[in-house]
């Protein structure tokens, strides 16, 4: 059961804190299209002894597409990949787009089953720190618009301790979340990565860096506030209410194959991961050209014991101790069990799994440095 995910490579606008692959023209929009679906056709014999239950329209900013082009791009989907009955089909979506009509046209005009809508914040100073292109009103507005739509499985991203936030804005965030009963949450902490206008500013001393205390004790409320209210923490950043979880990024989490189309996209099969070249034009000229540009990386197995046990501690479910020692040698089991003695007081084994307690889950990348092990 397979997935496939599709990169639509266009922003109205830079986020502040944003490194991922897109471009604010849509000079090239339509060639792209083409190029997406073209590639889907070629690669169509890969996985192909998988059926598909899991589409995803990431950017970027897919809900730049009219209903129209989504289509389009779902159409060549149905004609070339055999897919299960039952499918989630995933849009990530601003607010701004989100209109009454547009959100009808994607209802009546798509399978779109699934809406992924970048909120961030509902205070308008913290929309203009990070350079999102809606305000507060628009952020609610395309709730109630998507529900009244019929839109049921409905996601919203929130990020928190951003500069001159406080509590009290976080846990009213998070009330308006609760109160329209969205049934999927992610939520964040802010990053700063390295080519980013927010890495600018904080060397330029424009603003503070994050305040790590703060995002902390908004980590704690979140998950208080959240599970306390009957949504499952099922993953670190990642809350759902009962039967609402995320198909296709928990697929990603079990290391269940999936293929990416489009600039920038990763595939994996199992064995290896490939990901496309992060340019447009250089992406549409390859796909004309029938010559995919692309690298690969076979993973060892240190590599799959390592990304089982970052992945693994994230979620609900912990690590497999039985999988991830058939991918160790003899030495390295021992040093790994070392180093799970040494940070007992934040692990614990349950029914053979590996599991990170609460007091642990805000420190998990150091955790999980301590745990990687040599190739």
């Amino acid at each position: 059961m397979a997935g496939l995910y599709l990169h639509i490579p266009f922003c109205k606008q830079r986020c502040s804190y944003c490194d991922f692959h897109f471009s604010t023209s849509s000079n090239q929009k339509d060639k792209m299209l083409e190029a997406i679906k073209q590639e889907l056709i070629e690669r169509k014999e890969e996985l192909k002894n998988q059926r598909f239950k899991t589409i995803y329209l990431g950017g970027g900013t897919p809900s730049l597409l009219t209903p129209e082009q989504i289509k389009t791009l779902i159409d060549c989907i149905y004609e070339h990949y055999p897919l299960e009955k039952e499918l989630e089909i995933t849009l990530e979506a601003n607010p701004d787009d989100l209109s009454l009509d547009y959100l009808i046209s994607l209802k009546n005009q798509t399978p779109i089953n699934r809406l992924s809508i970048g909120l961030q914040s509902f205070e308008d100073e913290e929309l203009v720190f990070m350079n999102r292109a809606h305000h507060q009103t628009q952020s609610l507005e395309c709730i109630e618009n998507a529900q009244k739509v019929g839109f049921e499985n409905l996601s919203v991203d929130l990020i928190y301790g951003t500069p001159g936030t406080n509590t009290q804005k976080w846990r009213n965030a998070l009330k308006k979340v609760m109160e329209f009963k969205i049934p999927h949450i992610s939520a964040y902490a802010l990053t700063v990565e390295e080519k980013t206008p927010l890495n600018t500013w904080i060397k330029q001393k424009k603003t503070a860096s994050p305040n790590q205390d703060l995002q902390l004790e908004h980590f704690k409320i979140l998950r208080e506030e959240l599970q306390k209210n009957g949504y499952l923490a099922y993953e670190i950043s990642n809350y759902c209410l009962p039967g609402f979880a995320s198909k296709h990024n928990s697929n990603y989490w079990k290391g269940i194959p999936y293929l990416g189309f489009g600039p920038s996209a990763h595939s994996y099969d199992g064995k290896t991961r490939s990901w496309n070249v992060s340019n447009n034009s250089l992406y549409i000229k390859a796909v004309e050209s029938k010559k995919r540009d692309f690298q690969r990386e076979t993973l060892s197995n240190t590599q799959k014991a390592n990304e089982k046990i970052m992945i693994g501690l994230r979620s609900i479910q912990g690590v497999d101790l039985e999988e991830l020692w058939t991918l160790l040698n003899p030495k390295q089991k021992v040093e790994l069990e070392k180093e799970i003695d040494k940070n007992q007081t934040l692990l614990e084994i349950k029914n053979g799994r590996l599991i990170a307690k609460e007091e642990a889950l805000f420190l998990l990348d150091k955790i999980c440095v301590d745990l990687f092990l040599d190739s």
